[in-house]
């Protein structure tokens, strides 16, 4: 994706996604069966349980769809290979850690006086109850908002517009990181100054990169 213009801004919000931006989390369903500590089953039930996760993830993430009902399409959809216990230990082991560097980066970003720091992620209940005590670098930032909380997810323009009416900043004023091709474009097309964050790369180092070709660092 060619990178924005960043010749006519004023940035006043630093807003990041959670997952795949500050927050390292699993990328494959063998993955976050490793991480959760159960077998994983082959390459085609893996596929499906991945394939019905990313399926149902705009209901559980605005809200609409509980722990239980996520969990149970899952382990069905993985003829009877997991559990309902199963699922919730790996949905609870997908989000692994903070990526290096990013506390540091939070920090020196609240540190301008003309510069807020936000949190827009499409998240679930009970992920975001985990982040004060788990994944303490995300309390650093100043706003923080969830797709659960609005009823509403990224790229829909009307997530970005009820996160506008929060943060007291708009438009260009807003520089966004996000490991999703389709909500980095649907923040632009919104009027955001929006870059897209490769997950499996040193997070930070491209941020604090962008944001000096930004002039803010």
């Amino acid at each position: 994706m060619a990178q924005q213009d960043q010749s006519d801004h004023d940035i006043r919000l630093v807003c990041f996604d959670w997952g795949g931006v500050i927050l390292r989390i699993c990328q494959t369903w063998q993955e976050g069966c490793k991480a959760a500590g159960i077998k994983a089953p082959n390459a085609k039930i893996s596929k499906k349980c991945l394939a019905k996760q990313d399926a149902i993830a705009k209901r559980f993430h605005t809200g609409q769809m509980s722990d239980k009902a996520f969990c149970r399409s899952i382990a069905k959809e993985s003829e009877e290979f997991h559990t309902v216990e199963d699922i919730a230990a790996i949905h609870d082991a997908w989000l692994i850690e903070e990526y290096e560097g990013v506390e540091e980066l939070i920090e020196e970003l609240n540190s301008f006086a003309d510069l807020s720091t936000a949190l827009f992620s499409n998240t679930n209940e009970s992920h975001w109850a985990r982040m004060e005590e788990d994944f303490p670098a995300a309390g650093l930032i100043e706003h923080k908002h969830a797709s659960f909380l609005f009823g509403l997810a990224k790229p829909d323009e009307k997530a970005f517009a009820a996160f506008e009416r929060r943060v007291g900043a708009s438009g260009k004023q807003v520089l966004f990181f996000d490991d999703s091709k389709a909500n980095v474009e649907g923040a632009q097309a919104f009027g955001w100054c929006a870059e897209l964050i490769d997950p499996k790369g040193d997070t930070v180092g491209q941020m604090r990169k962008i944001l000096e070709q930004y002039e803010i660092l």
